[in-house]
């Protein structure tokens, strides 16, 4: 029984990363020799690692060219057929690692391509993007918040319908559901992992690696079945859960379902921003951890009801299930359930296996079944994070011991390992170094196995209602001490470090890293050696001044690379709106588009810092989706019709931040420096639309000395709207400048663009995005008129100003 608890106690430490073995030494590794010697690992873990790495080359690419997945699969099966020949005659370690990688990589290449040709029949069963689609489909992933009160989720369909016409096919679909949508589904609560639904939308095709073939923007959501037997079991605890925590105070009772099931629905923007910049966010991804507490607490449930250890086994594996299900199958939460199964498996089988050739066989298996992982940020996160904890901790406990005392150096390892092996990943999406992310884990660190444990408990028991209560009370205190430290480490000073983004950005921090881990870890013994350690330091300290001198040009001295002189700047801010107005050096804001890194890019381009009038035309994510960014440096905001409690809220934010918060309506009037506006819609009083685009603020700005142009800003008005607008005579008059409405969308009223006779027509659309904006007809039309197009995906940031000659246009992408 002795030995059968340390192997459970090692396969929990497998699971979770931990690498420091029995005696302080790896599973699967040899003593380290002297001081400063690297652990070397023994050549078991090797033959599995290289045919992981293989497969996920092989799945990254395949999956964005499935058409050769066939003729892979064909090549893999022959050139394995050579390999194993060449093996039986002359048998070596090498020749089985390419005969193993060429059979996963085979088996990869055989999944993409059973699967590509009910891919592709949807694809072009639903023809070109914007067809009006119906889904008949089972929801695959959670429920996950966006932005404005939106959600997302993934849907494995049954049927697919185009213009009455069905297609049976299984294949994946991301469901997009505005808050408006989203707050006329009846049985809201039940729309969960597992519930069938009927989806009505406009479809479009995904990018390429994408695992769902379509998008789907949803004008309607119908459940016609709640989540069945246990999936339904475990959404009612954890919708339960949820419920319970957010009657809790302050930013921790959102915290609790993030830290215990991985439910962040009630964190709040500026929390998951705090936690972000703090290197936090982690904590409310479930993982390997998460997984190991489970194990750990059923062996230990199990030891004293004495079963055998196959019966322990059995018990954790079944356990394992119904908590994958709780939290939902996730990226991470798969990759740790693979692992964990495989880990006590081995232990079923008494053999022991180092963490490494676990997470390689991890990969592996998941990589055949799911080809589409390969493109997961967030498998990809899970996995590196785990492997560096594996490869790297203990080395960097060890460099650390040389001035720290080694319980410190130890605690300091573990978010060292998984930052330095992360950071090239995250710059991806986010291109920021977090500088106090050690500092944030070492603190945050001891509280988050308490409000995961005991907020697990929680969310099991709630069904007896005083005990959950008081656990979920329980959790909520140390989920509030590491909303603290986010909070208040998030507004140091420096917080986040700039970086360069993009696959440059990564593969330079990742150069960095291994440099430092290298300086960190090898003690040089010869003077050639310590010559070679400075030299690398060097170069670490100039790449990474290079890295981010190139940042501050893009950041902090980024008005140095536009002209100082402009009065209308439409910022490249992807599929969305956000101009700005200057005049008499006061800024307004006309939307902010649906992103917080760019929207931020643009007002330190343009040198801005904060913003007298915000308008917020209506409350569209991609009007309004990066408000977050302004919280605290809006002096007045002006907003349309709010249509949900979601955007009573935003105004409200804005509002205790010190913002002055005023409906728009037309006819009323106001001054930005020397340049007076005034609203010409919506009209005050009840109105025959709703809520949206067709009740946009509309808004004109007269010309002023200084360069301000005369401009009309449309906000997504449709066709309808514009003809509505016009009857009311209040557009009198030519404009310099037209902000065409709904980003160049097919649906406009020609002679009311004929009415304004712009010079000038601004149009704010992202880069090959799925609605086909802007329509290639309204161009034309524009064109015909004479009027000259600024537009964000192709110009990208556009200035605009009036001089003695007419207007003066700079565009950053002119070349």
């Amino acid at each position: 029984m002795k030995r059968r608890g340390r192997s459970a106690v090692e396969a929990a430490r497998v699971v979770s990363g931990d690498s420091s073995g029995p005696r302080g030494v790896r599973s699967g590794e040899r003593r380290a020799e002297g001081p400063g010697a690297r652990p070397r690992v023994r050549p078991g873990a090797a033959p599995l690692v290289i045919p992981a790495v293989t497969a996920w080359v092989a799945a990254l690419i395949l999956v964005i060219v499935p058409e050769t997945a066939a003729w892979v699969a064909l090549g893999a099966v022959a050139v394995l057929v050579v390999t194993l020949i060449i093996l039986l005659r002359r048998p070596s370690i090498a020749l089985v690692v390419l005969a193993m990688s060429i059979v996963i990589s085979g088996c990869v290449a055989a999944q993409v391509a059973l699967v590509a040709g009910e891919r592709a029949s949807a694809v072009a069963f639903v023809g070109e993007g914007g067809r009006a689609v119906e889904i008949d489909g089972v929801v695959s992933t959670k429920i996950e918040p966006a932005k404005a009160g939106s959600v997302r989720f993934e849907v494995d369909t049954r049927v697919v319908r185009v213009g009455g016409r069905p297609l049976e096919a299984s294949v994946p679909l991301t469901i997009w559901v505005d808050a408006r949508t989203l707050s006329a589904v009846r049985a809201p609560d039940a729309l969960d992992l597992g519930s069938r639904v009927t989806v009505r939308g406009s479809g479009r095709e995904t990018d390429a690696g994408n695992r769902a073939v379509l998008i789907v923007f949803a004008t309607s959501v119908r459940v016609d079945a709640p989540p069945p037997g246990a999936l339904g079991l475990t959404a009612d605890l954890r919708q339960r859960f949820v419920d319970r925590a957010s009657a809790l105070p302050g930013a921790g009772a959102g915290l609790v379902p993030g830290l215990a099931v991985g439910d962040t629905s009630g964190v709040s923007d500026e929390l998951d921003e705090q936690m972000r910049t703090s290197s936090l966010s982690h904590l409310t991804a479930v993982s390997g951890a998460n997984c190991a507490v489970v194990v750990a607490l059923t062996f230990a449930l199990a030891g004293l009801l004495r079963l055998p250890r196959i019966a322990r086994v059995v018990l954790a594996l079944t356990t394992l299930g119904w908590f994958v299900l709780l939290v939902t199958p996730e990226p991470s939460v798969i990759r740790a359930a693979a692992m964990t199964t495989i880990a006590l498996l081995a232990l079923a089988a008494d053999r022991a296996g180092s963490g490494l050739a676990v997470l390689a066989l991890a990969v592996a298996a998941l990589l055949v079944s799911d080809p589409w992982l390969a493109h997961s940020l967030g498998f990809a996160l899970s996995a590196a994070a785990t492997a560096g904890l594996l490869v790297l901790s203990r080395p960097l406990a060890t460099a650390f011991a040389r001035a720290l005392p080694a319980p410190l150096a130890v605690a300091l390892s573990v978010p060292a390992a998984a930052q330095l092996a992360c950071g090239p990943l995250l710059v991806l999406i986010d291109p920021r170094i977090p500088a106090y992310g050690i500092v944030a884990n070492l603190l945050a660190g001891p509280a988050a196995p308490v409000a995961t444990l005991v907020g697990l408990a929680a969310c099991l028991l709630g069904f007896a209602a005083p005990i959950a209560d008081v656990l979920t009370w329980v959790a909520w205190v140390p989920a509030s001490w590491i909303a603290g430290v986010a909070s208040v480490l998030s507004g140091l000073p420096g917080a986040d470090l700039p970086w360069p983004g993009g696959v440059l950005g990564a593969g330079a921090l990742a150069i960095a890293s291994a440099a430092l881990v290298f300086a960190l870890v090898v003690r040089p013994r010869t003077a050639m050696a310590r010559r070679a350690r400075v030299g690398i330091a060097f170069g670490v300290v100039a790449a990474s001044g290079i890295a981010v001198g190139g940042v501050l040009l893009d950041r902090p001295l980024a008005p140095l690379t536009v002209p100082g002189e402009w009065s209308i700047a439409q910022c490249d801010i992807g599929q969305g709106d956000a101009v700005l107005l200057r005049s008499g050096g006061a800024i307004a804001l006309i939307d902010t588009g649906p992103d917080v890194g760019l929207l931020e890019d643009c007002l330190a381009r343009t040198g801005v810092d904060r913003i007298d009038l915000l308008v917020l035309t209506h409350f569209d994510l991609d009007h309004v989706g990066a408000v977050g960014a302004l919280i605290g440096r809006v002096g007045t905001v002006i907003h349309g019709p709010p249509g949900e409690p979601a955007d009573e809220r935003m105004v409200r934010d804005l509002a205790r931040a010190g913002a002055r918060a005023v409906r728009g309506v037309a006819g009323m009037t106001g001054v930005l420096g020397a340049a007076r506006w005034k609203i010409l819609w919506p009209n005050a009083g009840r109105s025959p639309f709703e809520p949206g685009n067709d009740l946009s603020i509309v808004l004109d700005v007269a010309r002023a000395d200084g360069g301000m142009p005369r401009g009309l800003f449309l906000g997504d008005l449709s066709a309808v709207a514009q003809r509505a607008l016009g009857a009311t005579g209040r557009v009198r008059g030519t404009f310099d400048v037209v902000k065409v409405a709904h980003h160049g969308s097919a649906d406009q009223d020609p002679e009311f663009y004929g009415d304004v006779h712009a010079s000038l027509a601004l149009i704010g659309v992202g880069a090959d995005n799925d609605y086909g904006h802007p329509r290639a007809e309204l161009l034309d039309r524009l064109t015909s008129a004479g009027t000259t197009i600024v537009r964000s995906d192709v110009d990208g940031l556009g200035l605009v100003r009036r001089t003695d000659a007419g207007l003066e246009v700079w565009r950053a992408n002119a070349g």
